[in-house]
């Protein structure tokens, strides 16, 4: 079992060399909200304070926006210094088409191969044996947010789980408040339906789906109901008008709304705002049904540049990223859990000692992106933009949902 130490002091950190003369290296990344631009503004802090400078290159609007302006910019010939992008198959044609600079000189120097968990983060970087990116954090999108205090204001305990939250619903509505904060973004949605997937079919109809690729399963009776419980948020979020994700963050924070389904990034808002995790307000993994968590999460990839100077900088980066000292000051402002066991994470609140607790249990399992392509995760991610916004019937999409899959084989 994999432990995490959360006992005072740092353990001794990773040397990384400091420049003789400052070099800059644009950074492009999509992390634009509050917590996150707290959280980015950790990293830019240590590279600047090693000698190096980093140039923010924020893009608003979230991943699916984000992506394709840094794909072009590479491919285009105008590649910036490092860039974000999430553990998975997100760049792989990039590693591919020989765009992108190999760190397994770094990996192998810092022991990433010893220190890096759970190590299928490291292996989501790896292509014919090479590694080409620097995993950053562990993010899950499993998690129930719930304001207590709506549900002090009408008198009834906070759920626990995702079947209590539902069975709330009308006693919210009632008092005025919105049940589900659900974001217009198609991505939103996407995860809302994922996180219910493993809540309610559970860890096992899971794998057998993505990782055993079982499509008799897919369009089993378990699934079937995960698109039902899908249905029943659907209508929980119908009086959700806000786009951006921590715009349905914000409405949970101001008592506007009782819930929302998001990943544990959405702590770094609740940070920001001043809200204490039991106090202010409830975290459920696994919705509260099933406490497994997914370990996807945000790597930084860094574009082959015709520059010796820059290229010895971009690897003074990927190693600083790996750091201790990086780890922990990043991870506790994203809300997100750090990639590596061995760093002191004292300061983690309750909700964030949620997550360490089920990451060293090993109830963990790979992300989507890890293991479908991203054609495929498009196409789900349209599927359940169009069910969110519809009326489709959930036996429509489930159908819809094991086209899409199959196509993917």
């Amino acid at each position: 079992m994999k432990r995490f130490t959360l006992a005072a002091g740092l353990l001794a950190s990773v040397a990384v060399p400091v420049a003789a003369l400052a070099t800059e290296l644009e950074v492009t990344h999509w992390w634009t909200s509050g917590g996150e631009a707290a959280a980015v503004a950790e990293l830019a802090k240590a590279f600047d304070a090693s000698g190096d400078k980093w140039i923010d290159g924020a893009i608003a609007g979230g991943g699916d926006t984000a992506r394709p302006i840094m794909i072009s910019r590479i491919t285009g010939g105008d590649p910036m210094g490092a860039t974000q992008f999430n553990h998975g198959q997100q760049a792989l044609e990039l590693v591919e088409a020989g765009l992108m600079l190999d760190l397994t000189d770094v990996a192998e120097a810092e022991g990433w191969k010893d220190k890096v968990y759970p190590p299928s983060l490291l292996d989501s970087c790896t292509v014919d044996g090479r590694i080409y990116c620097a995993p950053v954090n562990i993010h899950s999108p499993e998690w129930l947010w719930l304001s207590n205090k709506v549900y002090e204001e009408i008198g009834i305990p906070v759920p626990q789980n995702w079947n209590e939250f539902v069975a709330s619903a009308p006693q919210v509505e009632a008092a005025g408040k919105i049940p589900l904060a659900l974001g217009g973004q198609p991505w939103q949605s996407n995860l809302a339906f994922g996180a219910l997937t493993v809540a309610v079919a559970g860890l096992d109809i899971w794998k057998q789906v993505n990782i055993e690729k079982n499509m008799d399963v897919a369009a089993g009776p378990e699934m079937a109901a995960v698109f039902t419980a899908a249905a029943d948020a659907r209508k929980l979020a119908a009086k959700s008008t806000v786009q951006d994700w921590n715009q349905a963050t914000n409405l949970v924070i101001t008592d506007q709304a009782a819930g929302q389904i998001m990943g544990d990034w959405a702590q770094g808002e609740f940070q920001v705002a001043g809200e204490v995790a039991g106090t202010d307000y409830t975290c459920l993994p696994g919705l509260g049904l099933n406490a497994y968590l997914s370990t996807g999460g945000d790597a930084f990839y860094f574009p082959k540049l015709d520059d010796p100077e820059k290229e010895a900088a971009q690897k003074r980066l990927a190693a600083l990223l790996v750091s201790p000292e990086a780890q922990v000051a990043f991870n506790l402002k994203k809300g997100s859990l750090p990639i590596r066991g061995d760093v002191d994470l004292a300061a983690a609140n309750d909700c964030m000692k949620k997550g360490l607790e089920i990451l060293a249990g090993g109830n963990i399992m790979p992300s989507g992106d890890q293991l479908w392509s991203p054609d495929v995760q498009t196409q789900l991610g349209d599927l359940q933009a169009e069910f969110w916004k519809s009326d489709m019937a959930p036996e429509e999409a489930h159908a819809k949902y094991v086209d899409i899959l199959n196509s993917g084989l």
